[in-house]
């Protein structure tokens, strides 16, 4: 593999093609919006920076990286002549499944089709299309260039071969592949959303309030960052929708999002991308606790 199709600029996609370009590979980044492909390419660029600041990579990977992603706009012109293609728009299902249809359509048969959806079936995505055997799985961690875990699910008709490829493209990445099984959630998710739906209620029923939830599973748990600051960075629509495909899934009370949470969204408090959740980024580069409600 050698040409790989980006579907989505914003924070996974950019982060995706930012890894793939910068061990090699010739990325095709696609996203609906000019801007947001000029936006993704800049993060990319920042973060490059970053790396040759801390003396990690040197200028001339920097400006190659660049060199190595191309944009475009439209899917039909973005997927032509690529082995692999990776999903990484909204998670939506009714969005990825147009998607795949489109990409089943459209790409080479003997293209691989991968998402880097959190919890949606593999199984009903590799259903709209002609070659289930070829969908599978590849659910990157923010930040894409950082985490080294990739986990990897494969649907009911994913082939052996298709799964090996994608587990030997992961580790030339430089990641960890985990093999998974596709069920809601996977288990990345299936075991952080009920922790985080699980503090964003703790806080709900007045337990506690934000710092204080955030202190003992810092201090006590040992867990870098708390879980609602944890949520405001995933986005809080991308936590309710995880916990909706959870709870229509598995039709246990236990993946129920909570009410506040629903609230938040509504009002459009989604966390880092609107600038507050459970946090308030808009003032400063320091996270401060939104308001009185929730000290």
């Amino acid at each position: 593999m050698q040409n790989i199709a980006i579907i989505g600029a914003g924070t996974m996609g950019n982060g995706i093609a930012h890894v793939f370009a910068q061990k090699g590979y010739q990325v095709h980044l696609i996203d609906i919006s000019q801007k947001s492909l000029e936006m993704g390419v800049a993060t990319i660029g920042k973060n490059l920076d970053r790396m040759v600041a801390k003396e990690k990579i040197n200028e001339d990977v920097k400006l190659k990286t660049l060199e190595r992603i191309h944009q475009y706009t439209q899917l039909i012109d973005g997927v032509k002549n690529v082995d692999l293609v990776v999903e990484a728009a909204t998670e939506n299902i009714d969005l990825k499944l147009n998607i795949f249809k489109e990409l089943d359509a459209t790409c080479s048969e003997n293209t691989i089709l991968a998402t880097n959806t959190s919890s949606i079936s593999i199984t009903q995505i590799a259903a709209v299309t002609n070659r289930p055997d070829k969908v599978i799985g590849m659910h990157f961690m923010n930040p894409v260039p950082i985490m080294q875990l990739v986990e990897i699910i494969r649907g009911y008709s994913t082939s052996n071969e298709t799964t090996k490829a994608i587990m030997n493209l992961s580790e030339k990445l430089g990641k960890i592949p985990t093999e998974v099984n596709d069920y809601p959630g996977f288990v990345a998710n299936r075991i952080l959303m009920p922790m985080i739906n699980e503090a964003i209620e703790t806080l709900y029923n007045g337990v506690a309030g934000v710092h204080e939830i955030e202190t003992v599973m810092k201090l006590g748990m040992a867990h870098p960052m708390g879980p609602l600051q944890l949520a405001d960075f995933i986005g809080l629509d991308v936590c309710l929708s995880i916990l909706n495909v959870m709870y229509d899934g598995f039709k246990n009370p236990k993946y129920a999002p909570c009410p506040l949470l629903i609230n938040m969204v509504v009002a459009g408090k989604m966390g880092v991308k609107s600038g507050e959740g459970f946090y308030d980024y808009s003032q400063s580069k320091k996270a401060e606790t939104v308001s009185k409600q929730f000290r």
